[in-house]
């Protein structure tokens, strides 16, 4: 049974007025993806795309992520773009968030930028730091005339998208994913015309080739972990090599892959969540240890008796306890957990290998 992650949806105004929206979703240490090129919050837990990497840490930590000014669900109109606002948004969503403790950072393609900068600003608040597919030099400031002549036509073809022809969102999609089957590329298409407007999308990619964070990297003192496709068609190998080589004590790996943006079904996909969670440390999950740490005894036991498949009203006699009581637990339980059905929960419970503990006399009501 595959079970929808659930998130909730927030909304935070950023200092010069840029309304940005973010999500929670998920349970265990926090987790704090900066934003990338194309996502829409809601969109993207049914994505083929994306789907999977919101299952995958969502089920580990606690996944907080953003769609980025001027994309998604945040506002259109993006005013500043630099890589200090970045940096600055980022912070705002992870103070919004209120972790109870040190963040873990995603940075995904050019969102590496924001969690340099932040790691760097900030690094009491920083546990470690997952870079993927990621550069510090956008494609204008690498020395590379081919290379940035080539994107500059990109630019110019992204204020193509409001027509009707989507031959010019394929240009794109085939870049991203060109490995990707015949619904990742129907979806990725449909994406570029549903999360930017086409000014906005040339203003973002130009971003993006501008940003320059190199004079960073030696000053970042969290532990990190660069992972980089070998033949990624977006941002070289190199680039990657290049944060893993100047970021102290870095660690890299290598996937066989081509696809900037993982799939599912994709071997690297499944050594990218290997590498991460054992970077992490949450390797067996979050199990006892993170993501029922915050269950109490009765709700444990609630629990335990919902996996077996009982009804509210045989739980209601097994604990000695009334049905509305049953109610009130699976209710605080769902909010804990992050889910919202019976179902749900139960698979939550079975996947991780939940395990009820010892009871304890006469419980809590």
């Amino acid at each position: 049974m595959t079970v929808r992650t659930r998130q909730t949806i927030r909304y935070l105004t950023a200092s010069d007025g840029v309304r940005l929206a973010w999500a929670d979703a998920g349970a265990g240490q926090p987790l704090v993806k900066a934003s990338n090129w194309l996502t829409h919050l809601a969109f993207d837990l049914d994505s083929p795309v994306w789907r999977h990497w919101i299952d995958l840490l969502a089920g580990h930590f606690r996944f907080i992520r953003y769609d980025e000014r001027g994309c998604g669900m945040s506002d259109w109109n993006a005013g500043d773009l630099s890589i200090g606002r970045w940096v600055d948004d980022l912070e705002q969503v992870v103070e919004a968030a209120r972790p109870s403790a040190p963040v873990t950072l995603l940075g995904i393609s050019q969102g590496a930028g924001a969690c340099i900068g932040y790691a760097v600003r900030h690094p009491e608040r920083v546990a470690r730091m997952i870079l993927y597919g990621a550069y510090a030099r956008g494609i204008w400031r690498r020395g590379d005339v081919d290379r940035e002549r080539e994107y500059r036509a990109i630019v110019e073809l992204s204020r193509l998208w409001g027509r009707d022809n989507p031959a010019f969102r394929q240009v794109f999609t085939s870049r991203f994913i060109p490995d990707g089957t015949d619904e990742q590329m129907r979806w990725f298409n449909e994406l570029c015309a549903k999360t930017t407007s086409p000014a906005s999308a040339a203003r973002l990619l130009a971003a993006r080739a501008e940003m320059d964070v190199s004079d960073l990297l030696g000053r970042v003192r969290a532990p990190t972990l660069v992972l980089h496709g070998r033949e990624d068609n977006i941002v070289p190998v190199a680039e990657g090599r290049l944060l893993a080589s100047a970021i102290p004590d870095a660690e890299f790996v290598e996937l066989d892959s081509r696809n900037h943006v993982l799939l599912e079904h994709e071997p690297a996909w499944k050594r990218f969540g290997e590498a991460v969670l054992e970077f992490t440390g949450v390797r067996s999950g979050p199990a006892q240890g993170e993501a029922f740490v915050s269950l109490s005894p009765r709700e444990r036991e609630v629990l335990a008796l919902l996996s077996d498949g009982l009804s509210n009203a045989a739980i209601a006699e097994g604990l000695g306890i009334s049905e509305k009581t049953v109610r009130n637990h699976l209710s605080h339980l769902f909010d804990k957990l992050g889910v919202w059905s019976r179902a749900q929960a139960i698979v939550f419970a079975r996947e991780r290998g939940f395990v009820r503990g010892p009871r304890e006399p006469g419980g809590d009501e």
